[in-house]
């Protein structure tokens, strides 16, 4: 019954019969066997590093060269030094000494048998920087030494059979300038000399090369990727192959090429650009920069050229590698390229036209935020965007500032106000107690301003674009819940260089690797950093809710900055005090007298000067001694052109400096509130029966009346109530003091003890600061362990009254250094608050100690208080979480404060930073003395000036105003009619709430009689007015002038016209939010 069913055959490829054993592989030998493919060592001779070049050709026959060694470290120009006589020299010749230069010439000749090879370079390595010049004097190509960007492509026209010549300016510095051994941050070993020890013609077998780099990212992959991934199991088994074919081909070209093609199995095609063209979603943006540091182991000179040797790279490779795009921030160092480097600045300026090299920051230079003012932080932005603007016909959109050392709560109003809206940074990552919770954030200033700030999740600005730092700009990103992009930022950087080819090979392959096995998060060169931001501020805009920071960016790390190098810092404080009364008679000059001409340029050059030193490492004093050599320099030209340009208003003003006959002593108070003071007339002024004078009146012209001991209404006394026990009094306070410390401190007014019972105020403490590594930079935690009282001799009186009482005491810190303090105490003047004083005179010659002076108070709250710029901050009095311990130093301008519900009590000072509030412990940092990486710093003679001002009341616009006062010493003239002096003060004033301070009062810059050309100008003459809330309230107040203003209008601080202000009668009412900076453009 039924059919036949045929029954199918099967067969199998697999063999019946075993070839033999094999075994599981040992993946951690396997991954071992990796480096010895590609290292040099013992197997270099065979290994793919013996296949790198084709061949090579040096001396004499090939390459003649002499040099030029130009005496005293001088840096001549390249017309000044190819004029000079040069001498042969050779490889093996050693040069130096330190920060020397010598000027090579080479005259190079291809051989007939490297002439027809694919790809030529010169390697040269003297350890050293160095810059190669064209023959007619066209910077090339900076070179890195110590085997780093050593290689120079060489024309195809030297490929002619014939000797052609070329120049290398040799700067006898490393990266990182010339610190001895291995850490970098030693002072500068004055005495490196730097040996030539390759000069060659290399013929790079471009094959080889390209499968190092395959093979180095693919070999990353089998040692990064999770163990057990199928990727890192391909990664590791392809490289083994790679190596056995390699090996098996004898290293032969063929096998290299066929090596290659294996490579392309896990990173595809990476030979060209498209790699980049696929339109797979891509979550990390590669950008490269160099952070040239414009001043830190190395001076100011060696900076600018630094900036032709990167930047030069930089074009090179955008030339080479179309994705890439290159961004430079810091005014200044275009500026410095466009004088001292014309052809290499054009090329720049093309490569920003084509939108390759890109401009970024907006601001003068990468400066510090903690310690300038906040007109200077205004003027930073000013001053960059202008010229960026002027020389690229754009402005920057994105505040880039990745190294500085914290960052103020009102970076994002003034950020706002300069036209930027983005913030790029990673420093925060630095911190050394708690890590920082977002990558990308709003972050929200004093006046809840905010700007969309992006930390870039590698926590690097200086990567080096290993798989590793692709791979950690994801796996690192906090703010995933909103958005997974991250900034990638890539190249060497600090000392300068910036991305290498090698870099950019290796994010091709990152790329591709990508796309063909995935894992890695997809990376994308060609966008740009406003690419990025555009696209989160879209994604804002749609909905995307991103999460916020308010107040500052704090970094927990580098807290010493705020204290070292005391005299960069009293320069910085009075040159913007100068500038601010500079600007102010000028202006008011321009209005008396039209045949005077605002003195833009000379103010510019001040101003510009002012913010170079405000750079993250100058101001902060972490640079070597060498730099503040420069920068006292520029503030010595700044003070003394200051002084002659100030004189010359004043005279326009009718004021002078001498006596004559019918010539009045008049004070100027260039603060925008009246001031009553004691002040102490010039010496050639005092009489014989009385050396001070009462100045009380309004903002301008005030009337002086010299006092004398007969007619004093309010006096000050001192007497000693007992052996070595002082007191001095007013109608305000009455003080104890011993040995220098104030025992107590009464407030008669209130019948109020401030100093807290049993302690000590003005005492003088020292530590040790001996910070984990970074010397100059950092004090710890532990420091505070090490406090130690300095004891005082006996106190002396100075200076009996009746207007002013004095008392000096000398310290002994060691056998070395000394404290002369003199306390102070003046006639107090009605209801002017009145404040004890403190002078001291320091010979300071310590190794590794922290001075301070304490003020223990009897005020309780758990927050103190601290002006910043435009501003006030409040941080926390104790240590309840480890964020609050973290600001154990922190940052304050002329005041810090403590106060609880009716009183308070303030500290304020002259040209100090560094403070510290613990408890009810105030304390002022004095001087610190690092011995890394200026061995001198702060070493010599200091002056200090600070002061106690008790307060009834809370914290309020007394302690603003008389701090600025305390800061701004108002100065005494002559002038034929003190009844008249005022008049032209009178032109702009400020009226309303005592919380507005009218901070700047200058000329426009585009105005037509001021302008320098650069932009732009405007018809007509106009005022620039910024004013700002003090104290954190909404404030009203009215413009007054008696000016012939046409119209006024609200502009931003770059000076662009806003919201039309109502004007009328001469009087323009303003309101301002908590915090708000605004400015006022008055058209006359």
């Amino acid at each position: 019954m039924g059919g036949e069913t045929q029954i199918k055959k099967t067969s199998s490829s697999f063999p019946k019969i075993s070839a033999g054993p094999v075994g599981q592989q040992i993946h951690d030998i396997y991954k071992g066997r990796l480096g010895t493919f590609q290292d040099g060592g013992q197997y270099a001779s065979e290994n793919l590093q013996s296949k790198m070049y084709e061949g090579t050709a040096s001396g004499e026959d090939y390459i003649k060269l002499s040099v030029y060694s130009p005496p005293d470290l001088t840096r001549p120009t390249f017309k000044e030094a190819t004029s000079q006589e040069f001498r042969e020299t050779h490889v093996g010749e050693w040069f130096g000494p330190s920060w020397s230069t010598h000027w090579i010439k080479i005259h190079l000749k291809v051989p007939s048998e490297l002439q027809k090879k694919e790809h030529l370079e010169l390697h040269w390595d003297a350890h050293n920087e160095g810059l190669i010049w064209t023959e007619d004097g066209v910077p090339l190509q900076g070179l890195t030494g110590n085997g780093e960007r050593k290689e120079w492509i060489l024309p195809n026209d030297f490929r002619d059979g014939k000797f052609h010549t070329f120049y290398i300016e040799m700067a006898c510095n490393g990266m990182f300038g010339n610190a001895p051994g291995g850490d970098s941050i030693q002072p500068p070993d004055p005495n490196k000399y730097f040996q030539l020890t390759q000069a060659e013609i290399v013929a790079v077998n471009l094959e080889a090369r390209q499968l190092y780099i395959d093979f180095w990212i693919i070999g990353d992959a089998a040692k990064e990727f999770p163990e057990n991934s199928w990727e890192s199991h391909k990664a590791l088994q392809l490289c083994n192959k790679i190596i056995n074919t390699f090996t098996i081909g004898d290293g032969s070209q063929e096998s290299i090429v066929e090596c290659r093609k294996l490579a392309q199995e896990y990173v595809g095609d990476v030979n060209s650009s498209k790699v980049y063209d696929t339109n797979k979603e891509h979550l990390i943006y590669a950008i490269g920069n160099c952070h040239i540091d414009t001043c830190w182991l190395w001076p100011w000179d060696e900076t600018k050229r630094k900036i032709a040797r990167s930047w030069s790279n930089q074009c090179d490779l955008i030339d080479r590698y179309p994705e890439h795009r290159f961004v430079a921030s810091q005014a200044q160092q275009f500026k410095w390229l466009e004088q001292l480097y014309p052809p290499l600045f054009d090329r720049v300026k093309s490569k920003i036209k084509e939108g390759t090299f890109q401009t970024i920051g907006g601001s003068w230079v990468e400066h510090d935020t903690n310690m300038p003012s906040g007109e200077s932080l205004s003027r930073q932005f000013l001053y960059g965007q202008r010229f960026f603007e002027s020389r690229f016909g754009e402005r920057c959109r994105t505040f880039w500032l990745p190294d500085t050392f914290g960052y103020s709560t009102q970076l994002p109003q003034l950020t706002r106000l300069a036209g930027m809206s983005r913030f790029f940074t990673q420093k925060i990552s630095w911190n050394n107690i708690n890590n920082f919770p977002h990558t990308t954030f709003r972050w929200v200033s004093l006046d809840n301003s905010q700007v969309l700030c992006h930390m870039a999740p590698a926590n690097t600005y200086t990567a080096d674009a290993h798989f590793g730092d692709v791979s950690r700009s994801l796996s690192q990103n906090k703010s995933m819940d909103q958005d997974a992009t991250g900034i990638l930022a890539f190249g060497k950087g600090d000392g300068g260089g910036g991305p290498t080819f090698e870099m950019l090979e290796k994010l091709r392959r990152c790329r591709g690797m990508s796309d063909t096995v995935g894992l890695l998060p997809r990376v994308k060169m060609g966008d740009s950093v406003e690419d990025f931001f555009d696209r989160l501020e879209k994604k804002a805009k749609d909905g995307t809710d991103f999460v916020t920071w308010y107040g500052e960016l704090y970094l927990e790390l580098h807290r010493g900055t705020y204290t070292t190098q005391a005299n960069n810092k009293w320069n910085n404080r009075k040159s913007e005090i100068m500038l601010h009364d500079l600007e102010y008679l000028a202006t008011l000059a321009t209005l008396k007298d039209s045949s005077y001409k605002y003195p833009k340029s000379d103010i510019d050059d001040i101003w510009e000067n002012t913010l170079l030193c405000q750079f993250h490492d100058c101001l902060p004093g972490s640079c070597i001694e060498m730099c503040y050599d420069d920068s006292d320099k520029l503030y010595e030209y700044g003070f003394k052109t200051g002084k002659k340009l100030m004189k010359d208003a004043l005279s326009v003003l009718d004021f002078s400096d001498y006596k004559s006959g019918g010539r009045w002593l008049t004070a100027v108070n260039t603060l925008p509130w009246p001031r009553a003071e004691i002040v102490e007339l010039p010496e050639s002024w005092q009489l014989r029966d009385s050396k001070y004078a009462l100045v009380q009146g309004d903002s301008g012209a005030i009337d002086v009346k010299v006092l004398f001991a007969k007619d004093a209404k309010s006096t000050a006394s001192i007497k000693e109530v007992k052996k070595g026990v002082f007191q001095l009094s007013n109608d305000h306070y009455k003080v104890e003091v011993e040995q220098g410390t104030i025992t107590s401190l009464i407030d008669l007014v209130e019948n109020r003890e401030i100093i807290a019972q049993g302690e000590k105020a003005n005492q003088l403490v020292i530590f040790d600061d001996k910070p984990l590594y970074w010397q100059a930079w950092d004090v710890e935690v532990y420091h505070v362990e090490t406090r130690k009282v300095l004891s005082s001799s006996e106190s002396r009186i100075v200076e009996k009254g009746p207007h002013k009482v004095s008392l000096m005491t000398e310290t002994k810190i060691s056998e070395k250094s000394w404290v002369k303090t003199t306390i102070s105490l003046v006639a107090s003047i009605e209801d002017q608050p009145s404040y004890i004083e403190m002078t001291s005179e320091v010979e300071w010659r310590e190794n590794m100690k922290f001075l301070k002076v304490e003020f223990p108070v009897d005020i309780v709250n758990t927050e103190a208080s601290y002006e910043t710029q435009y501003g006030i901050i409040r941080r926390p009095t104790h240590y309840n979480t480890s964020w609050d311990m973290a600001k154990f130093e922190v940052c304050c301008h002329k005041w810090a404060d403590l106060s609880e519900n009716g009183y308070g009590v303030s500290i304020i000072n002259d040209s100090k930073y560094g403070f510290a509030t613990s408890g009810n412990m105030m304390r002022l940092s004095l001087l610190r003395a690092p011995k890394a990486p200026d061995s001198h710093a702060d070493m010599g003679r200091h002056h200090i000036r600070y002061a106690i001002l008790p307060h009834r009341g809370p914290l309020d616009s007394r302690t603003v105003r008389t701090a600025r006062n305390f800061n701004h010493p108002m100065k005494i003239y002559c002038h034929p009619s003190p009844t008249s002096a005022s008049s032209p003060f009178s032109a702009i004033t400020l009226h309303g709430s005592p919380a507005l301070i009218l901070d700047t009062i200058k000329r426009g810059e585009d105005d037509e009689d001021v302008s320098r050309g650069d932009l732009p100008t405007r018809k007509g003459r106009s005022i620039i007015v910024r004013i700002y809330e003090s104290l954190g309230g909404r404030a009203r107040g009215t413009i007054k002038t008696t000016l012939g203003v046409k119209k006024v209008w609200k502009t931003n601080l770059l000076e662009d016209d806003g919201e039309v202000m109502v004007i009328k009668d001469g009087e323009v009412r303003i309101e301002l939010r908590a915090f708000e900076v605004a400015t006022f453009r008055l058209q006359l």
